[in-house]
Formats: C-alpha cells, sequence, structure tokens
C-alpha cells in the first residue's frame, strides 16, 4: 500500500466528527456539504477555517466512496442502460480535427450503468473509471455488474458492446447516435445515463473541475444523483455513524 494511502486511512480512522464534541460543528458543515456548497464558502459561512472545512469534506468524501463501492458487491437484473463518457478537456498535441468518444485526447475514461427506476422510484447507479472502451475492457466489467439472463440491456453503438449476446445477455437493444438516433421508443434509449453524465460534468465544473481524487468525485455524485439535499443530510450522518461505530 502507497504510503499516501496509509496516511488517509490513519486520518479517516483516529478522527471522528460525531463524538459529541464535534456533534454540533458536523451539523453545520454536513448541512453545507449537501447543498453542495464548496469547503472555502463553507468555512465563510460557519466562521471556520477553510481547512477545517477541507478536512471533515475529505472525510464525509471518503465514507461515501466506501458506501459506494460496498453498494455494487452483488449482480443487478433489471432494465439496464450503459454507456461511457470522457472527463477532461485537454486536446492532444498536434491533432486539429473533431474529437470524438474521447479519440486523440488526453481525457479520463469513465463507464457507466444505470438501473431504470423500480417499483418504489428508487435508481441504482455504477461508474469505474477504466484504462479504454474496448470490449475487452467493458465486457468483463458488464458480466460482474448485471445479471445477464434476466436482464435488458441499453446502449449505443459503440463496438466495445458488440456479442454480449453472446455470453448470456437475454436482450440488448441499441440506438445509434451516429444517425442521430436517441430514442426509438418503447423504452430504447440511454436517457439516464447521459443525464447522469450531463448532471456528474455540470457539478464538477461548478469547481473548476477535479484534478486530484476524482474516485471520490465520481462516486460522490453516484451518491447525490436524483436526491434531495435532506435525504442526503439523513443518509451521511447515517453513514458516518456505520463507519465510526466498526472502527
Amino acid at each position: 500500500m502507497a504510503l499516501d494511502q496509509k496516511r488517509e486511512i490513519i486520518t479517516l480512522s483516529s478522527y471522528d466528527p460525531i463524538q459529541q464534541n464535534h456533534a454540533s460543528r458536523t451539523q453545520k458543515i454536513i448541512k453545507c456539504f449537501c447543498v453542495d456548497i464548496d469547503a472555502t464558502k463553507t468555512g465563510e459561512l460557519l466562521g471556520y477555517n477553510r481547512k477545517t472545512a477541507n478536512r471533515y469534506f475529505w472525510i464525509f468524501r471518503k465514507v461515501v466512496y466506501a458506501q459506494r463501492v460496498k453498494a455494487f458487491q452483488e449482480k443487478i437484473g433489471g432494465e439496464i442502460e450503459v454507456d461511457e463518457s470522457y472527463f477532461g478537456a485537454k486536446r492532444k498535441r498536434g491533432f486539429a480535427g473533431k474529437l470524438k468518444r474521447g479519440r486523440w485526447t488526453l481525457k479520463q475514461p469513465v463507464f457507466g450503468l444505470i438501473k431504470r427506476k423500480d417499483e418504489n422510484g428508487k435508481v441504482e447507479i455504477y461508474t469505474e473509471i477504466i484504462p479504454n472502451c474496448k470490449a475487452a475492457t467493458l465486457r468483463p466489467i458488464i458480466q460482474g455488474k448485471v445479471s445477464l439472463e434476466d436482464s435488458v440491456l441499453y446502449s449505443d453503438w459503440w463496438k466495445g458492446y458488440d456479442g454480449l449476446v453472446d455470453v448470456g445477455l437475454d436482450k440488448h437493444f441499441r440506438v445509434n447516435h451516429g444517425e442521430s438516433e436517441f430514442s426509438l421508443g418503447n423504452g430504447i434509449h440511454i436517457n439516464g445515463i447521459e443525464n447522469f453524465w450531463s448532471f456528474t460534468k455540470r457539478r464538477l465544473n461548478k469547481f473548476n473541475g477535479v484534478k486530484v481524487n476524482f474516485h471520490l468525485h465520481l462516486k460522490e455524485c453516484e451518491w447525490r444523483y436524483g436526491k434531495e439535499s435532506f435525504e442526503l443530510e439523513e443518509e451521511l450522518l447515517k453513514m458516518l455513524r456505520n463507519f465510526y461505530r466498526k472502527k
């Protein structure tokens, strides 16, 4: 384990934000965090040092990350949309053409899937930072996270999604974005995962992009998506209590 990772674990484990002497401060900072106020502004509003707010925010993000990773230990089934997106805006030197699907860029590819709303209105989202969008990369992730035999998959026509029916997927419907297809009717679209990508990029742009700890911010967006601030407050406080009780 890298030294920085060890320091993260020690810091997270040795500082308990829900101890009685920290509880009032924690509640106030949680409220700011859940309405998406940045650490600098939070410090100004509450009269705390910016480093104090940053320390709390870092703890919150680590706890959210741990919860999101645990949330997908078992495969999910149902109606699933899959897609990939790219984060960052750098162009490779010497290339002046139109950028497509992240090729010829230094952008970071990310795979995502979303299970459409169930009868309780719940949506499940999973994202993973990946080295590339080849079939050899995408297929094992889909096979590992989706119960293929009882799922209906929706994707675009990216070649990385070819052949999934051959490995056991029940049904696979696709829309051809290259031909300006965005919905074929009868629920054949990937609007859900594309809405999530839009939400995530808009949110990260508010903070002028994220150059470090991108994995934490990505999982945080999973957690935030489609929820009101009061729901986030309740969930975050519960996650913090569970984490520090298990130390």
